[in-house]
């Protein structure tokens, strides 16, 4: 159904299903992706749903489940990626006793728990290859293997899957199989990010900011004209997930007041850029990553800190009693550039500014601009140390999994 049909009416099933599960907004986009998933309910396809983190992805699966023949059997949710990868395919299909040093007992898995059911496995992507493969032969023919098992079961359900991840990328680079892909997304539904849902971001601010007055019996806060227009004009990379956390912490230290632009301000991170929704649908594609722009700041911040390399480099010559070189400045085009540098080589910086100061790549040569593996590398590098080590916390800070992060650290040598 186009969306602009979608906008001037909802039909009523879309209506019952966001009753059903507390889903909040009437963007078109949002509406599309829920009768998309009421229509396929009925019909036993695998479906991927597609969306940055935040953006409710978890809704999806439980609507299809709700509005499907399957309703009345279990319904069973599995974060991939939060299941270390030496169990996870004990977890998914079950082991025997003995299979492995702490099992003590046989234990069914989520296939067979769920078996006349739907099984939603949320960050699919993260599932390492040999579990990729066990769940290609359970979606092509029912039939699993428990660990340390020879014995070959069936199981009847529903498989519903969810990433953030971009699948065709991640196929390119061998981290998951094509023809699973295939297989997991007979019906893809895309979740629009919230940046994308104009008054959405009102209405779950109000939501968000009644619930929690309710339940912590605090006076409910309210936002003035300005810090309105910096919630729908805000990029929300967090989506969803950020904006209640945001309203979670106004709601607890400025209760009852009415939130202005500066106090609204302070709590979203000052490297996120605002977001304007009339010139991203002029100038944007509706599929647009950020993952380029990221990659063009690293690389940009990282020829900086090469080129105050240089120049340190310069003055520490200079400081020897070393005639200067102009092969060794950068490079200029007239003479006010070099006005400018011979002003930049003036500065004599102290011993606690060059430690403080940004440091390049081990085994970076001068002048090469670093390849987004090396960025990747020292961002990790630098998380684990901020963090003391601790890779919880690191994973957190980097927005990534713990399991992603572990793989990381091992394909970059980082132990």
């Amino acid at each position: 159904m186009p969306l602009d049909i979608l906008q001037n009416e909802q039909p009523a099933e879309v209506q019952q299903a966001k009753l059903r599960l507390g889903i909040v907004g009437n963007a078109p986009a949002l509406n599309a992706a829920i009768l998309r998933a009421i229509k396929v309910a009925p019909i036993d396809l695998s479906v991927l749903v597609v969306g940055e983190s935040g953006t409710g992805k978890e809704f999806f699966p439980k609507i299809i489940h709700n509005f499907s023949p399957r309703k009345h059997s279990k319904y069973i949710a599995v974060n991939c990626g939060a299941i270390p990868e030496g169990t996870i395919d004990s977890e998914l299909f079950g082991h025997e006793k003995g299979a492995f040093t702490s099992a003590v007992s046989a234990r069914k898995g989520y296939f067979e728990e769920a078996d006349g059911g739907t099984i939603f496995l949320d960050e699919v992507a993260e599932l390492p290859l040999t579990t990729q493969a066990r769940l290609l032969r359970v979606l092509e023919t029912g039939e699993f293997i428990k660990v340390g098992s020879s014995v070959v079961q069936k199981t009847n359900i529903r498989v519903v899957a969810a990433t953030n991840v971009d699948m065709q990328k991640a196929i390119r680079e061998g981290k998951f199989r094509e023809d699973l892909y295939y297989r997991l997304s007979g019906v893809q539904i895309p979740v629009p990010p919230l940046r994308d849902r104009g008054n959405d971001i009102l209405l779950l601010t109000r939501k968000f900011s009644s619930d929690n007055s309710e339940r912590y019996r605090l006076p409910a806060i309210s936002f003035d004209d300005d810090a309105r227009r910096v919630l729908l004009e805000y990029r929300w990379p967090g989506n969803v997930r950020q904006l209640k956390n945001v309203v979670d912490q106004l709601t607890v230290f400025n209760a009852g007041e009415i939130i202005n632009r500066d106090t609204l301000l302070s709590l979203l991170p000052e490297n996120s850029t605002v977001y304007t929704p009339i010139l991203h649908s002029e100038s944007q594609s509706a599929d647009h990553s950020y993952a380029r722009e990221r990659e063009l700041l690293f690389n940009l911040i990282f020829r900086m800190q090469h080129e105050i390399d240089e120049l340190r480099a310069v003055v520490d010559k200079r400081d020897g009693g070393e005639v200067l070189d102009a092969s060794v400045l950068p490079h200029t085009t007239d003479d006010k550039d070099v006005d400018v540098t011979k002003a930049i080589i003036k500065y004599q910086p102290t011993v606690s500014d060059v430690a403080a100061g940004p440091q390049p790549f081990v085994g970076a040569s001068v002048g090469v601009t670093p390849t987004l593996e090396q960025t990747e590398r020292e961002l990790i590098k630098m998380a684990l140390e901020r963090n003391e080590g601790r890779r919880k916390a690191a994973a957190k800070e980097l927005n990534i999994s713990e399991r992603t992060l572990y793989r990381k650290i091992k394909e970059y040598d980082l132990e």
